[in-house]
């Protein structure tokens, strides 16, 4: 048998739990973490699950309520591939030309379609999030309308998605994608295995490294980007406007995500005050924010 503790969170909470280790270190064995978003319509009322192959304690609970704000529930499960049963709940994604699908809809693949296999795992950015979405269409449109980049960097990459989107659609470029999490680095180097997706330094090819916002020596080492991609959330990418301003080519696009309506027009103003000239705001709760350089 196994267990589930549930703990309400708020979205910061949730997205929390990916960067940290050791989440129950005293456990023999350690549960797993995930966040959930169950309501699309309250978009900071998320949800963590911790599945335990064993009944939990009460110190074990007690931390993880120290993880949300609200009283832990706790479930006896019985036998399921959890795994298995989350992917076979995520439907296909459809963004502009992409579509993004898990292991269990391999064969719902269109042939005109750019297509991708990304598992419901450990790190953020199957597609499934409006912010994710929202990258893959707001790439699609700059490419039918004529935009060619050849340096292109995906801060914040999760599971290599965006940066995989990209590749597709400047095939000659070189890439490179970062994030913070090791483990979202390794998820994205499988992912590029089960897509094709060649790693290296060329053209054509993507390079993978742990690094915290522009802090790498391969960032500094590849900039400037005239193409930058960062889907994380609204309080980085102001901290961050200088430093991706600086690796910017002085006709470069960024694209900015992971922020809500209501902080779009503080992130904005972040980057207009460097320069930078808002291209498209998007729309919805979760808009996806282009801007451009002053050529």
């Amino acid at each position: 048998m196994s267990w589930r503790v549930t703990v309400p969170c708020t979205r910061a909470q949730g997205e929390a739990i990916a960067q940290t280790e050791d989440l129950l270190p005293e456990a023999d064995n350690s549960p797993v973490v995930v966040a959930d978003e169950p309501d699309p319509d309250k978009p900071d009322d998320w949800v963590l699950h911790a599945y335990f192959d064993h009944a939990p304690s009460e110190a074990e609970v007690a931390r993880l309520r120290e993880l949300g704000w609200g009283d832990p529930q706790v479930e006896e499960l019985p036998e399921t591939d959890w795994v298995t049963k989350s992917q076979q709940g995520l439907s296909p994604l459809r963004a502009g030309r992409f579509f993004v699908h898990t292991p269990m809809h391999y064969s719902d693949r269109p042939e005109t379609t750019i297509n991708f296999e990304i598992d419901a795992g450990l790190a953020f950015g199957t597609g499934q999030h409006a912010t994710t979405s929202g990258c893959l269409e707001a790439l699609d449109k700059l490419e039918r309308r004529g935009a060619r980049f050849a340096n292109v960097a995906d801060i914040g990459t999760g599971t290599g998605l965006l940066a995989f989107a990209a590749m597709a659609l400047w095939p000659d470029a070189r890439s490179i994608a970062t994030d913070i999490d090791p483990i979202a680095v390794d998820v994205a180097r499988d992912n590029a295995a089960i897509n094709g997706v060649k790693l290296g330094h060329g053209k054509g090819e993507l390079l993978l490294a742990v690094a915290d916002g522009m802090g790498s020596p391969m960032l500094t080492a590849r900039a400037p980007f005239d193409l930058l991609i960062a889907n994380i959330l609204a309080g980085p990418l102001i901290e961050l406007a200088a430093d991706f301003t600086k690796a910017l080519t002085p006709d470069g696009t960024i694209i900015l995500a992971g922020l809500l309506n209501t902080q779009a027009d503080a992130v904005a103003q972040a980057y207009e005050a460097r320069g930078l000239t808002l291209r498209e705001r998007g729309h919805g709760e979760w808009p996806v924010l282009v801007l451009e350089a002053a050529a």
